[in-house]
This record gives structure tokens, C-alpha cells and sequence, in this order.
């Protein structure tokens, strides 16, 4: 059968950065490090360069078959997908010197609720992009955490203006009666300004030293628990309650979330490098409330602004680079 693609191209001396398809519909398999393997319904790219100036198109369709028989082989991880990579190399019979590959898809983890017994699934977005050029393997993978923020400033004002109606309820020349106070406080009266606070993302870049397993649950663990008050699932009164008392307790700009997380992530030393973006969606104005913070990695300048769309952890790999 014919295959124009093959054919000399009409308009040789241009060579192609990436040629491929995006968004193939794909199940996948994964474990993010708690032994759960989940299988997942995955957008799939696939990609090569065109490194022959004189050749109009790629085989294209060998890349769709190869991700299928790859990815569907077993739980993803980085010598797969380096070994499909590979295999797309060797598929275009001189074609192409690089090979790209990216995966999205959502991890569900079980949380239990703050005090009663229930637990609920939280849905993280996951994003793999994994490359093969001149440099060698590289292996990204990110994911974003949500929580939950009440602004220090707003909280201070509140407690002025209750202070403010404390001191307009009650006689500063009459004694105070307990049960009254008690009565007060539990009123309107006693809460006549509550702060702002409002759904927030962290995005995060991490680079893993070489040969440390990907535990991606273990890393949104350990933010959750810098940050204090995540998103919950479950809920009861009781549950609500006890999330009340943490954002009273755990006020933060965003330069505090950025610093929280920094902190965290310093003082793991199986990482080599984090860059993490936090983005405070404000109650109080239309726009967001933004602040980052990174660690360089090794031989690399500090550069604002890096972090991809929902963060990139960065798997370094000690692989040979395509010669």
C-alpha cells in the first residue's frame, strides 16, 4: 500500500522540533508509592522529532501502537517508559534522534475525616512527561495539592471589631457576669466579622536524588501536613468543626504557604531540587495572591516562573543519551 508520508518532501531544509499525536485516549497503571496500584484513564502524547529535512511526515501510527503495548504491559514507571521511548526511536527507521512522551491522569487517595469515622476519595491530577534526547533520559512528574487559607490581615481586623463591640456591649464600669459574657459570645453580637480565607493550590517541582524510589503519596503527605489544612472529603458537623478550629489556628498569606513548603522540602535530602508555586485564590479581590520559592538545581541558575501547569517532579536518571 502506498505511504506518502515517506515520500520526499517538496520543500526540503527544514527540520521538525516534535511530530506526533496528543490526547490518545489510554488506560495506564500506576503506583504512586503506597503499594495501590490504580488503574487510570490517561491522556496519552506521543512524540518524535523529524531530523530528516528531505522526508515529509513520520509513521505516526507505529507510536500509537507501541504506546498501547508499552503502557499496558505494566505499572508505569521510569525504565518503562524510557524503553518506550527508545522503541519509538527505533520504530522510525532513521527519522528521528529524540523522543517525547507525556501522561495525564488523576490518582484517588483514600483521606479519613477530621473526627468522625467516614473517609472520602481526593482526586490529585497527575502529569508524566518523560524525554529522550541528546542529554539522555529524563523522567517529570507533577501534581498540585488544595487547601484551604485564612488570611492573617483579615483575621486581625475581625478581632478588632469584635474587640470593637465588646467594648460597646458592655460597661467598662460594670462588673462582668460571666453567663452574660458566655451568652455574648455565643451570639451574633460576639462574631461580628469573620476573615476571609479561600480555596488555595500548591504546584510543586521536585527533583529526587538518583535510585530513590517515587513515592508521590508520601510527597503530598509530607505538604499537607506543612500547609495544615487541606481540602477534606468526608464531613460532619463534627468534621467542620475541628477544620473551623485549624484555619482560626493555621492563618497564612501566601508567602507563608511558599515558606512552609520550602521548609519541608530543605529538609528532605532525597531531593536535589524543588521549585514550588503557590496560588491563593482570593475571596476579598478577582485576583490571586501568588508566591514561590526553589532550590536550584546543581549547575543550574535560580529561574523564576519555571513551574509547569499543575508542578514537575523531576526523576534524574544515570541512562546513556541518544548518540
Amino acid at each position: 500500500m502506498p505511504d506518502v508520508a515517506t515520500q520526499v518532501h517538496s520543500h526540503p531544509g527544514a527540520v521538525l522540533d516534535w511530530v506526533g499525536m496528543d490526547g490518545i485516549e489510554m488506560p495506564v497503571h500506576f503506583d504512586a508509592g503506597n503499594g495501590d496500584v490504580q488503574r487510570a484513564n490517561a491522556r496519552v502524547g506521543v512524540f518524535v522529532d523529524l531530523a530528516q529535512p528531505d522526508r515529509r511526515g513520520i509513521h505516526m501510527s507505529r507510536l500509537y501502537l507501541l504506546a498501547g503495548e508499552y503502557l499496558g504491559a505494566r505499572p508505569l514507571d521510569a525504565p518503562l517508559l524510557e524503553s518506550l521511548l527508545r522503541a519509538f526511536l527505533v520504530s522510525q527507521q532513521g527519522l528521528a534522534r529524540h523522543a517525547r512522551a507525556s501522561l495525564r491522569f488523576d490518582l484517588l487517595v483514600r483521606r479519613a475525616a477530621l473526627r468522625s469515622d467516614h473517609a472520602g476519595w481526593r482526586a490529585y491530577p497527575v502529569s508524566i512527561d518523560a524525554c529522550l534526547d541528546s542529554a539522555g533520559f529524563r523522567l517529570e512528574l507533577g501534581t498540585e495539592v488544595t487547601y484551604s487559607s485564612t488570611c492573617p490581615a483579615s483575621a486581625a481586623l475581625s478581632r478588632q471589631l469584635i474587640q470593637q463591640q465588646f467594648a460597646h456591649d458592655f460597661d467598662v464600669a460594670a462588673p462582668l457576669e460571666h453567663a452574660a459574657v458566655l451568652d455574648w459570645l455565643g451570639s451574633e453580637r460576639g462574631i461580628v466579622a469573620t476573615p476571609h480565607a479561600q480555596r488555595s493550590v500548591a504546584r510543586l517541582a521536585v527533583r529526587f536524588a538518583a535510585g530513590v524510589p517515587l513515592n508521590l503519596v508520601a510527597l503530598i503527605d509530607r505538604v499537607e501536613q506543612a500547609l495544615g489544612t487541606p481540602v477534606q472529603t468526608a464531613v460532619k458537623r463534627e468534621d467542620e468543626q475541628a477544620f473551623a478550629r485549624a484555619n482560626g489556628a493555621n492563618p497564612m498569606f501566601c508567602e507563608d504557604a511558599a515558606r512552609r513548603i520550602q521548609r519541608v522540602l530543605d529538609g528532605d535530602d532525597t531531593l536535589t531540587h524543588f521549585h514550588v508555586r503557590v496560588e491563593h485564590r482570593e475571596s476579598l479581590h478577582p485576583h490571586d495572591a501568588v508566591a514561590e520559592a526553589s532550590k536550584p538545581a546543581p549547575g543550574k541558575p535560580h529561574r523564576a516562573g519555571a513551574t509547569p501547569s499543575i508542578g514537575t517532579a523531576v526523576l534524574e536518571q544515570a541512562t546513556d543519551p541518544v548518540r
